[in-house]
C-alpha cells in the first residue's frame, strides 16, 4: 500500500510539475510543494497516533487490516475467555484461556479477570451467564424417589402379611419354637424400619430431620434387640434346661423378653443426649452439586451420630456372635443358623455403608441411608421369617407328623410357652 502510494505520490508530482510549469510561477510551484509535505507529515502522524490508542493507561496496538505487516501478535479474547500474558513477550502477546469453573467473561473482550458467579447461581457451559441453581432433594416424585418409596411400602407390606401368616399359625409348632412374642415384636419392629425409610424421601422440614435418625436408631435397636433374646432363648433351651440347672429359672421367667427394653432404653439415653446438646437440623449445600442447591438434613452432633450406629453394630456383633457359636444345636426348629446368616447380612450392609456414606456427598448420603435401611431390614426378614412361612404354608403336614412323634422332646427343648 505504502509504494502504491509513493507511486501515485511521484506520478502526481510530475504531472503537477508540467501542468504547473505552464500555469504558475516558480515561487507558487515551491510554496505548492512545501504545503503538500506538511500535509503529508501530518497525515503519518495521525495515522501513527491511531495506531497507538490509550486503554487504561497503556498503550495497546491496534490492528488495522489494511496495512502489512499486521501489528498483532495475538488475537482478541472473546467472551468466556481471560486473557494471560505471555513472559517475554510484548505487551500486546498474550493467551486466551477458558474462565474457571462458575466464572464468566460476557462483557468486554480481553478481560483479563473472570466474574465469579453468586452461591446460588453456577456458569454455563460458555462461561458467559450465570444461571440460577434449583432447589433439589430425594422427591418421591423422582424415579429414584419412586424406586425408593415403592421398595419401602412393598416390604413394608411383605412384612404385614408375614405377621399375618404367623398370627393365623400362632398355634404351629414353628411359630410357638423360638417365643411367639418376640417374634411378634419382630415383624412389628421390621415393618417401622421399612416405613422410617420414607422419613428420608420428601423435603426435609424440621420435625422430619429430627426423627429420620431417632426413628432409625430406636426401631433397629428394637429388631437387633429382639434377634439377641431370640438367640439367647435358642441357646437357653439347649443349655440349662436340663433337671437341676440353677439357670433355668431364666427360661421359665421369661428372662431373654427384658433384653428388648433394656436395650432400647440404652439407645434412648444416647438418642436423648443426641437432641439435648446438637440436635440434626435443615441445612443447605450448595457446593455438592453444580446446577443445584440441595436442602439436607445436617446430623448435628457427628460424635452423637456414630455413638447410635456404634451400638447398633454392638448389638448386631453380639448377635451373630452368639448366633454363630450355637448354629449347630441339633433340631429341626433350631433357627440359630437363620439367625447367624440374618446378622451376618445386616453386619455386611452397615460395614459396606460406612466408607460409601463417607465417599458420597449431596442426595446420593440420603440415597445411600435409604438403600442400607432397606437392605438390612430385608436381611432379617428373609433370613429369619420367610425360611419358617415356607415350612408353614408348604411343609406342615410333616412338620406336624414329626411333632406329634417328638412332642415331649419339642416341649421340653424349643417351645417358648414357658
Amino acid at each position: 500500500m505504502d509504494i502504491i502510494y509513493s507511486n501515485w505520490k511521484t506520478a502526481g508530482a510530475v504531472q503537477n510539475s508540467t501542468v504547473i510549469d505552464v500555469a504558475i510561477s516558480e515561487e507558487s510551484y515551491n510554496l505548492y510543494n512545501a504545503v503538500y509535505a506538511v500535509a503529508h507529515a501530518l497525515h503519518d502522524l495521525l495515522l501513527h497516533q491511531a495506531e497507538f490508542q490509550g486503554l487504561g493507561g497503556v498503550k495497546r496496538l491496534v490492528h488495522f487490516p489494511w496495512k502489512t505487516p499486521q501489528s498483532l501478535c495475538s488475537e482478541s479474547c472473546g467472551r468466556g475467555f481471560r486473557k494471560v500474558h505471555v513472559e517475554g513477550k510484548a505487551i500486546c502477546c498474550f493467551d486466551c484461556i477458558p474462565c474457571s469453573e462458575n466464572e464468566i467473561s460476557n462483557e468486554t473482550i480481553d478481560m483479563e479477570q473472570c466474574l465469579r458467579c453468586a452461591d446460588n447461581q453456577y456458569a454455563n457451559m460458555q462461561r458467559i451467564h450465570c444461571i440460577k441453581k434449583r432447589v433439589a432433594f430425594l422427591s418421591n416424585e423422582d424415579t429414584l424417589g419412586m424406586i425408593l418409596t415403592f421398595l419401602s411400602l412393598g416390604f413394608s407390606g411383605l412384612t404385614v402379611s408375614v405377621l399375618g401368616v404367623f398370627l393365623k399359625h400362632r398355634d404351629t409348632p414353628v411359630v410357638k419354637a423360638n417365643n411367639r412374642t418376640l417374634s411378634y415384636i419382630l415383624l412389628i419392629s421390621l415393618i417401622l424400619c421399612f416405613l422410617c425409610s420414607l422419613l428420608f424421601i420428601g423435603h426435609p422440614n424440621p420435625a422430619t430431620c429430627i426423627l429420620q435418625h431417632t426413628v432409625f436408631g430406636t426401631v433397629f435397636t428394637v429388631a437387633l434387640s429382639t434377634v439377641l433374646a431370640k438367640t439367647v432363648t435358642v441357646a437357653l433351651a439347649f443349655r440349662v434346661t436340663s433337671p437341676g440347672r440353677r439357670m433355668r429359672w431364666l427360661l421359665i421367667s421369661r428372662a431373654p423378653n427384658f433384653i428388648v427394653p433394656f436395650c432400647t432404653l440404652i439407645q434412648l439415653i444416647f438418642i436423648g443426649i443426641w437432641l439435648g446438646t446438637s440436635p440434626p437440623f435443615i441445612d443447605i449445600d450448595i457446593h455438592s452439586e453444580y446446577e443445584h442447591i440441595i436442602i439436607v438434613c445436617n446430623k448435628g452432633s457427628v460424635t452423637a451420630f456414630y455413638c447410635v450406629l456404634g451400638y447398633l453394630g454392638c448389638l448386631a456383633l453380639g448377635s451373630f456372635t452368639l448366633a454363630f457359636l450355637v448354629r449347630n444345636l441339633p433340631d429341626t426348629f433350631n433357627e440359630a443358623k437363620f439367625l447367624t446368616f440374618s446378622m451376618l447380612v445386616f453386619c455386611s450392609v452397615w460395614v459396606t455403608f460406612l466408607p460409601v456414606y463417607q465417599s458420597t456427598k449431596g442426595r446420593s448420603v440420603v440415597v445411600t441411608e435409604v438403600i442400607s435401611i432397606l437392605a438390612s431390614g430385608a436381611g432379617l426378614l428373609g433370613c429369619i421369617f420367610l425360611p419358617k412361612c415356607y415350612v408353614i404354608l408348604l411343609r406342615s403336614e410333616k412338620i406336624y407328623s414329626y411333632h406329634s412323634k417328638n412332642k415331649k422332646h419339642f416341649e421340653t427343648k424349643m417351645s417358648s410357652e414357658y
